[in-house]
């Protein structure tokens, strides 16, 4: 087909731009793997780097395509700045937003290669394959390593990073079948380095988490999945609403492998027991798109080491928590010991997270490091294991660390405990609906809002731990629950939420929250729990 134009800068780095709107009024999308046409900036080095360089795959987020050389990731260098130290950096407009199709002007360009554009939530087989198909049309063309392939994405870009480092060097076909990934030329491909950030590893729990996943062990994959979940209702909403204004879903029933409209009907009817419905819809989302399920073969897929990966997660995103990572860490670490993991944790990502600049120029340097080791071969190896900044308020308060240790687990150098025997019941009408909307990531505040420290009435269950003494503690971990239960009704959940007290205000600020999805089967007995993960000093 046509070429895509291409500027060069001053400092010699070229800027192109394949949109529907080309020179001309030539339609210059690249046609992916399958003919749906896909908005593609790549940014290269200056004709006097020619040769083939270190691939970087930048990936947006949910709602957000791309703008070109001038995108950055969470205080990461924009793909100019990459393309200046020798780095391709290629940036798709995933299939279903922006100019891929996204947009109804879009798809009038070309009807027919658009009929099928549709967002299909970073599925393995579409999404991520359009980024495989990409990097094997630079290879051939004499610009990439295909030894030298590297991932970032955030959020939603986030899980098609992480999946396709865990495919590593395969490619899955639209039936589920793997093949080796080869560029249209048959030339090998291999992910070398990803950095995912603020992203999911498993769709399910991240959308509608069933309160299984313990930050110190393997989370069974059936455990997983069963249970279905708690569905995060303004966030799931908020999400689709974005899709429906911003994207193209696929017309309702057409697909069921891309019903989202449907899907989400579905699981929004807060009783996933009671819809037929939901099983297969779960099934769907484990199957194609999560990599901690991918990583795991839960449905005959063989694994494979990732390659080396750097993770950064939000203690305060209530959209993606950190067990989203910690889930997919467990696993890898458990197959593949060697594994070489890197992990930043801090208050951050969506919402409540506060977005620091000082620590996202702390995150940004490191993962500036971490390509240039992996990528290009120059610097010392980057520490793994895990690094904790704790969330501080006020909002412009530095945040607490850095923390560091080889495993999540190894930060905490104690716990604190307390014990209670009374008999409490709580109900599903109970609770201050002020409370909850100012605690709401949607609706509500960010990490340091507050809210009353007095009781919720009858139907809240309240504990008070003592004070902390001296110059008090650091909480850096997921607080468990352990109550004994007995349940009355169908479908029920336990929803926790731990505050920090000050005694002068009468403010109680929110630490953490997590929620358990009671077994049908086993609505009666003890029952342990954990809340979501954090760093917090409680003084």
């Amino acid at each position: 087909g046509d070429a895509i134009p291409c500027t060069t800068q001053p400092d010699g780095v070229r800027f192109c731009h394949g949109s529907s709107t080309g020179d001309a009024g030539v339609d210059l999308r690249l046609k992916s793997f399958d003919g749906v046409p896909l908005d593609i900036y790549v940014t290269l080095p200056s004709v006097a780097t020619a040769g083939a360089r270190p691939l970087i795959v930048q990936s947006h987020g949910w709602g957000a395509p791309p703008s070109g050389p001038t995108d950055a990731q969470y205080g990461g260098p924009t793909a100019a700045q990459w393309a200046a130290k020798g780095y391709v950096v290629v940036q798709l407009a995933a299939r279903g937003w922006g100019d891929s199709c996204g947009t109804e002007a879009s798809r009038q360009v070309d009807a027919a290669a658009c009929a099928e554009g549709y967002i299909r939530l970073d599925d393995v087989r579409y999404e991520v394959r359009d980024i495989q198909y990409v990097a094997g049309l630079l290879v051939d063309d004499g610009l990439v390593d295909p030894a030298r392939i590297g991932a970032i994405g955030e959020s939603y870009g986030g899980a098609s990073t992480l999946a396709l480092a865990t495919l590593r060097d395969r490619v899955m076909q639209p039936d589920g079948t793997l093949v080796p990934w080869r560029s249209p030329d048959g030339v090998p491909l291999r992910v070398a380095a990803a950095v995912p950030l603020y992203t999911f590893s498993d769709l399910v729990t991240a959308l509608a988490p069933n309160g299984r996943t313990f930050v110190d062990r393997v989370t069974p994959p059936a455990d997983d999945l069963s249970p279905v979940g708690v569905w995060k209702q303004s966030i799931d909403t908020g999400l689709h609403l974005v899709g429906q204004l911003n994207g193209y879903y696929a017309p309702q029933g057409s697909d069921p492998e891309a019903d989202i409209d449907t899907w989400f009907a579905a699981l929004s009817g807060g009783n996933p027991a009671a819809n037929p419905q939901i099983p297969g819809i779960v099934e769907q989302a484990a199957r194609y798109h999560s990599p901690y399920h991918l990583l795991a073969g839960t449905y005959g897929v063989e694994a494979v080491q990732p390659p080396p990966l750097l993770f950064v997660q939000g203690f305060t995103d209530e959209v993606f928590p950190v067990d989203e990572t910690l889930r997919y860490v467990q696993l890898a670490k458990s197959l593949y010991p060697d594994a070489q993991v890197g992990m930043y944790f801090l208050d951050g990502g969506h919402q409540r997270g506060q977005n620091k600049a000082a620590d996202g120029a702390r995150v940004g340097a490191d993962i500036e490091a971490f390509f240039q080791h992996h990528l290009a071969g120059l610097g010392a190896a980057p520490v793994t294991g895990v690094t904790a900044l704790t969330q501080t308020c006020p909002a412009d308060a530095p945040s607490g660390g850095p923390f560091h240790a080889a495993t999540f687990d190894a930060l905490a150098a104690g716990s604190v405990t307390y014990l209670s025997d009374a008999t409490n019941s709580v109900r599903s009408d109970a609770g201050d609906p002020a409370v909850a909307k100012a605690l709401d990531p949607v609706l509500g505040g960010l990490a340091c809002t507050t809210v009353p420290a007095t009781d919720q009435h009858d139907g809240v269950a309240t504990y008070r731990l003592p004070a902390a003494r001296g110059t008090g503690y650091t909480l850096l971990g997921a607080p468990t629950v352990t109550v004994d239960i007995a349940t009355t009704g169908a479908n029920a959940f336990l929803a926790a939420r731990l505050f920090d007290v000050d005694p002068a205000t009468g403010k109680a600020v929110l630490v953490t929250r997590g929620v358990y999805r009671v077994d049908p089967a086993h609505p009666d007995g003890t029952v342990t729990f954990p809340l979501q993960a954090n760093g917090w000093h409680f003084a």
